[in-house]
């Protein structure tokens, strides 16, 4: 009996210490995953509850309206213009702080400090700074003679005001993630790179990228992630909070609340799009996965036969 309960201890104890992350991860995670799911396929109204089974109805009405399309447009707009410049200049500032340069404890902490501040507080002072009249840009812009921008008025402008929001927010919360994995890097593979001649630049794209591939796939997952779910910079980007008069900003997290709490009060509409959300994200994700795979791949093959 002692035997069998030592042999059910050490194949049992394993399961029993990562349980409670699975549970919690069932609650929090699964759970309304599948119950948004279950909502989708009903005629579920925000006042009168639940209703009758509809199928893919609610899936067929949300395709068929043209705001999805603008806001799946709008969304993919903002997202390339916030990841791409921001994981460049997250690679960049990190190879920078990871070099042997003074205060680096103080410049780490400083990269960090605009993730630390309230995504509102951003966004507020943001939409002030990107006023169309009297914002402080357009003033800057006005001193080297360029005329104003109606940066609440023109898509593309509004989308890059808001991707600058959110770059300001992350970059520096991605920066430190890329710095830690640089430090975990061999320093003998770069001795050995400046023995046999290597520049800085080569060593970074010959050593540095490839051994990142790793945390740059875990980056770029999240900030794909992140990046279509965006909700808080355009709903704060004026005082209305419905994506522009024309909803030349409006995202597709914007859309499901419309769609949820507002005119429509559809909460099986709203969970058609939460789920059209998902199930882009995880094409992208794999998309961009196999991509930073093949690149980094590349890069060490490259690197290995100089």
């Amino acid at each position: 009996m002692r035997n069998f309960l030592g042999r059910l201890d050490v194949k049992a104890s394993p399961y029993l210490y990562i349980a409670p992350f699975f549970l919690l991860f069932a609650l929090v995670g699964l759970f309304p995953l599948a119950y948004t799911a279950y909502v989708s396929v009903h005629d579920w109204h925000l006042l009168g509850g639940q209703g009758d089974f509809v199928g893919l109805q609610n899936y067929v009405d949300v395709l068929q309206q043209p705001r999805f399309f603008t806001a799946l447009r709008n969304t993919f707009s903002i997202f390339i213009l916030s990841a791409v410049p921001q994981l460049i200049a997250a690679i960049a500032i990190a190879a920078v702080l990871d070099d042997n340069i003074r205060a680096k404890t103080f410049w780490r902490m400083g990269v960090l400090l605009p993730y630390v501040v309230a995504p509102v507080a951003v966004a507020l002072i943001f939409s002030r700074a990107f006023a169309d009249q009297s914002g402080m840009v357009n003033e800057l812009l006005g001193m080297v003679g360029v005329d104003p921008i109606r940066w609440h008025a023109d898509s593309l402008a509004s989308h890059v005001a808001i991707a600058t929001m959110v770059n300001f927010r992350w970059t520096g919360y991605n920066t430190l993630i890329l710095l830690a994995a640089m430090q975990a890097i061999p320093r003998d593979l770069y001795e050995a790179a400046i023995i046999d001649g290597a520049s800085r630049v080569r060593t970074f794209f010959s050593i540095t990228v490839p051994m990142l591939r790793p945390t740059l796939i875990f980056v770029i997952i999240t900030m794909t992630i992140g990046g279509l779910q965006i909700f808080d910079e355009p709903r704060m980007f004026d005082q209305l909070g419905q994506g522009g008069a024309d909803r030349q900003w409006m995202t597709m997290t914007m859309f499901l609340y419309e769609l949820g709490w507002g005119a429509q009060k559809s909460f099986g509409r709203a969970s058609a799009v939460a789920w059209i959300l998902f199930l882009i994200i995880i094409a992208i994700g794999i998309v961009n996965f196999m991509i930073t795979r093949r690149i980094a791949s590349t890069g060490s093959v490259k690197g290995g036969t100089h």
